[in-house]
């Protein structure tokens, strides 16, 4: 009797630490989409799981969630959706498949995909103390159809070229191309972001001689999608900075002309003098060589010391206000060398006369 009662007690403590080791639910994995799903921008996405080995789960709780666990996408427990912890944004824009929970497979179906849903998601299965998840990833993308190349005014920087394209998800690549299909280096290149995380794209080129068509490149890099809008760029649009140096030449001709024909008149009328003063000739082309030294001095000051970047919004403005100080300043150094000529050989006049 007594080898009977300590075989059983054996038998009674082994039955209780087996039922204490074995868990109380079975044990399961949980299978997602391997690879990242792409959701187009204001369509629709689906998000699948499955238990493995498959059984069912609606006795389960479900839940789908981002980066917090206590703030879930969408929450099934109970039998049934349940919405009191669901992130309020999620709430009329998913819903939860369970055509196949008595197979262990649900399905999250995300309505009116934006930016914000973009990255990852956790599929978390809960059966008593026992779980486990499986992480999707989603990569939602967008691509601009309203992609422009604006042209500006020309310049005597050059002719800017500007291309503007909004509405990508995420950040498209983006470069300039010559006809050769080369790329061109841009000048500037920016962005912006808009109320809905959508990309808005800007980038500039100032071009100093014709290319013959340059093209606008962008490219997405998630699904590779291409857009492209090139333009022609005819050889009169160079023309600007040839007719602008035109002008200067013309009004720095002025003055030369002025002073070397009053010195050249001053002189034959001097000719029968024996002063000792400089031949009138020699002091005109002194005059001018002084103003025109002033001027090229105040031209070079102008233009190259640190101005406006052309990624500024005020670059043309900045470039048309150049120009007109440059043909002002030399304007006024024209006249004022005028002036000057003008005192001395009268003054010239007058001390011979007496």
């Amino acid at each position: 009797m007594e080898m009977t009662g300590q075989s059983f007690s054996r038998h009674f403590v082994a039955t209780l630490l087996l039922q204490m080791i074995t868990p109380s639910s079975e044990q399961f994995t949980v299978n997602g989409i391997e690879g990242p799903i792409l959701a187009p921008l204001g369509g629709k996405v689906e998000l699948s799981c499955q238990l493995s080995p498959p059984q069912t789960a609606e006795h389960m709780e479900i839940r789908w969630f981002r980066n917090h666990y206590k703030r879930p996408v969408h929450l099934y427990k109970d039998g049934k959706d349940f919405y009191g912890e669901t992130i309020s944004n999620y709430v009329e824009w998913t819903e939860l498949l369970t055509d196949a929970i008595g197979e262990g497979k649900v399905t999250l179906r995300i309505f009116s995909v934006n930016a914000d849903d973009d990255g990852t998601y956790h599929c978390f299965f809960k059966d008593g103390d026992f779980y486990e998840e499986a992480i999707t990833e989603v990569k939602v993308t967008a691509t601009s159809l309203e992609t422009q190349i604006l042209v500006h005014p020309p310049n005597t920087k050059g002719l800017l070229v500007e291309c503007n394209s909004g509405g990508w998800f995420p950040q498209p690549q983006m470069e300039w191309r010559d006809s050769r299909e080369e790329i061109i280096p841009p000048s500037s290149k920016s962005h912006s972001q808009d109320t809905d995380k959508l990309f808005n794209m800007k980038m500039t080129l100032l071009i100093q001689s014709t290319h013959g068509n340059v093209t606008c490149y962008l490219r997405n890099p998630v699904t590779g999608q291409e857009e492209k809008i090139s333009i022609v760029l005819s050889n009169k649009l160079f023309l600007w900075n040839t007719v602008w140096k035109l002008i200067l030449g013309l009004i720095l001709a002025l003055p030369l002309t002025f002073t070397m024909a009053s010195s050249i008149a001053l002189h034959h009328r001097l000719q029968s003098c024996s002063c000792n003063a400089l031949p009138p000739w020699l002091v005109g082309i002194l005059i001018f060589l002084t103003s025109f030294s002033m001027i090229v001095s105040l031209i070079f000051y102008l233009h190259y010391r640190k101005r406006v970047p052309i990624s500024d919004p005020h670059f043309e403005l900045d470039v048309m206000w150049l120009e007109d100080m440059t043909v002002i300043l030399c304007v006024l150094m024209v006249f004022i060398t005028m002036i000057i000529s003008s005192a001395y050989f009268r003054l010239r006049v007058k001390l011979h006369v007496h």
